[in-house]
């Protein structure tokens, strides 16, 4: 069954369905012989996966072929090894040369007789010309029952190589793209992050994975988080303002949290799905003003290096001024995100704001780190506390603003409503921020903040390799961004984060597996975006180097990655920390320590992290994982949860 650029495949039998990969039999767990999934069968009745003609009826009767209307190849094979049995198992209920509709009982296998025969009664369901019809496969794994999806593959759009080669400016790119993600009238809300337009779709099926991620300019597609991702690397920005100039219709405010699909996910992965989209949402636009201030303190810091003669002096005029110019990013940093968390909501970014205000006025924050109490109860003391560099006390805090202004519009008249549900909600929320939740998530942020490291620190080198060698694992998946709030809750707690000093080295080593590609390649357009992608990376940004090259290349990614863990093995080693916000080489600022700028370890242990990683990551790129004879390959989508499909 086929829906646009995509076609269903139902489960041949009742059982479990599992991954290729777990199959006892390497031809189809490695994907020889194409991408699909396998099922443990419960019941011996074999229905017809997909709607088609059969083409194929083994002589040993244990597998069938069929052809579909958009040219898929699907093979039914029953069971493992089976063709020993040279037929006696099963009983055939088509022909060569019939059509039968998805759902149809085509054969049936004596699962006893199988079993008996020691032999695995495993029914694999394959694609086998997935390499020229197919871009991935998304399966739902675990129990079902004959006849329904149980996996989606995504076709190829037959103009694909068309549309890749050719160049487009970005207002003929945001219209492109316009188009592909199901029209203006498809597109509930769009923001953007460093390097991903972020789509809340009204309905996501209506959007061309392959015509957009094989379009020149876009690094890839991803489904996510309740948004639907388009990769453009870089030149995001730019692109977006575009984008917007011809949405004129699109509010931005408008309530992003409508984007949030339902597609049927049980209530707590929705929850969770729809929680790390509000905390992208919300950090995303605040990320790069908070990452250039910390390269601004960092070059202050060295300013103030000894050993370069002191050329600033830290009371002198223009230290304490430019120091300031870095420092409101961190120190109002609860009115940044308030106000990025309403427009995420789609509440008044204003209130917002003026409850960051409140947290953040210099008279409370006096009081917060003098201990001062705000009153008794009951014996217990409520303290003020500082709130600068906080984040998470925000965030719940724009979430109470939005839900307390949407319940007052209801109630109130609307000639009350311009008064009274500002003056309402900022008294609310910033008392019960004041007084209850924000000294609970403060107090649990900040122990999450030392705790991690804590543990980055005591685990030394295994930790520093461990997490080296996945991190970017979850910039794939844009997982990265549930850490983001974490490494700035330990800068904000701390002073310094040690996982963001291993973090820094997975994003140049990324860096320099990418331009171990573009130097050793001959192809001009692998040499133009692997430079570009290289030095994106070394300044702290990867997704153009993993999807523009190093994932489409799976050996350049996972070069990468051993460099990485090298480089945070060197760190954890080292007990390398950093003093801010930015990675990558551009943030070697970071890792001079502004209280102390003598001590120069951390800046040590970067440059030598630094260096294997670059060294380790380019050797194995070019001696292992890349040569101009290799094939770009497609990415193959992330499997999708239980019951999106």
């Amino acid at each position: 069954m086929a829906n646009n650029n995509k076609a269903s495949l139902l489960a041949p039998a009742n059982g479990q369905v599992v991954a290729l990969s777990s199959i006892n039999d390497p031809v189809f767990s490695k994907g020889t012989m194409g991408q699909g999934f396998g099922l443990i069968p419960s019941s011996g009745e074999i229905v017809a996966p997909v709607t088609g003609k059969i083409v194929t009826i083994a002589a040993t009767k244990h597998a069938i072929g069929l052809k579909t209307n958009e040219g898929l190849e699907v093979l039914v094979h029953m069971g493992i090894d089976t063709v020993e049995l040279k037929g006696k198992p099963f009983a055939i209920n088509i022909k060569n040369g019939d059509t039968v509709t998805a759902g149809q009982r085509i054969a049936v296998m004596d699962l006893d007789m199988v079993k008996q025969s020691k032999l695995d009664p495993t029914i694999i369901t394959v694609i086998t010309n997935s390499n020229d019809k197919i871009a991935g496969v998304d399966v739902t794994e675990g129990e079902t029952k004959a006849g329904n999806s149980v996996a989606t593959a995504y076709l190829k759009a037959a103009n694909s190589e068309k549309t890749s080669a050719k160049k487009l400016s970005n207002p003929d790119l945001a219209a492109f793209i316009i188009k592909n993600v199901g029209g203006k009238e498809n597109i509930k809300n769009v923001i953007h992050c460093i390097t991903r337009l972020r789509f809340y779709l009204k309905d996501e099926a209506k959007a061309d994975d392959d015509v957009l991620k094989n379009q020149r300019g876009i690094l890839d597609v991803m489904h996510a988080s309740g948004q639907y991702q388009v990769v453009i690397g870089d030149g995001v920005a730019n692109l977006y303002d575009e984008l917007i100039k011809q949405l004129p219709e699109l509010d931005e405010t408008a309530a992003s949290q409508e984007g949030n699909q339902n597609t049927g996910k049980n209530p707590f992965t929705r929850a969770l799905n729809n929680l790390i989209g509000f905390i992208t949402g919300s950090m995303s636009p605040v990320i790069g003003v908070i990452a250039a201030s910390g390269i601004i303190k960092g070059i202050l810091a060295l300013l103030t290096l000894p050993q370069l003669g002191s050329l600033l002096n830290v009371n002198s005029v223009p230290y304490i001024t430019v120091s300031a110019m870095a420092d409101s990013a961190f120190y109002f940093l609860p009115i940044w995100v308030g106000f990025s968390a309403a427009k995420r909501l789609g509440s008044d970014p204003i209130i917002a704001a003026v409850i960051g205000g409140v947290i953040t006025m210099p008279q409370l924050i006096a009081w917060g780190k003098a201990g001062k109490v705000m009153f008794n109860l009951a014996g217990l003391n409520f303290q003020f506390l500082n709130y600068t560099y906080s984040i998470f006390p925000m965030i719940l805090a724009a979430w109470l603003a939005f839900k307390l202004e949407k319940w007052l519009k209801k109630v109130l008249p609307t000639y009350l409503q311009m008064i009274f549900v500002p003056l309402i909600t900022v008294l609310v929320v910033s008392t019960i921020t004041l007084v209850i939740t924000g000294p609970i998530i403060q107090g649990i942020a900040n122990g999450i903040a030392v705790f991690i490291n804590w543990l980055v620190s005591v685990s030394g080198w295994l930790g520093g390799f461990i997490i080296g060698g996945l991190y970017q694992v979850l910039v794939i998946f844009g997982f990265h961004w549930g850490v983001v709030p974490l490494v700035a809750q330990q800068i904000a707690s701390t002073g310094q984060s040690a996982i963001n000093a291993i973090i820094c080295s997975t994003m140049i080593s990324q860096g320099a597996a990418v331009l171990a590609v573009a130097i050793k390649s001959k192809k001009a357009d692998i040499k133009e975006l692997g430079f570009a992608a290289m030095i994106s990376a070394f300044c702290g940004v990867t997704e153009p180097a993993i999807y523009g090259v190093n994932l489409r290349y799976k050996k350049v990614f996972i070069s990468g990655s051993i460099g990485a863990a090298f480089g945070g093995l060197i760190t954890g080693l080292m007990h390398g920390t950093m003093f801010g916000f930015t990675g990558g080489l551009i943030g070697f600022s970071s890792f001079f320590n502004p209280k102390n700028p003598s001590d120069l370890s951390s800046f040590y242990a970067f440059l030598l992290a630094s260096a294997v990683a670059i060294v380790v990551a380019f050797v194995i790129t070019w001696f292992w994982g890349y040569d101009d004879k290799m094939t770009m390959g497609n990415k193959v989508e992330k499997a999708k949860r239980p019951g999106t499909i």
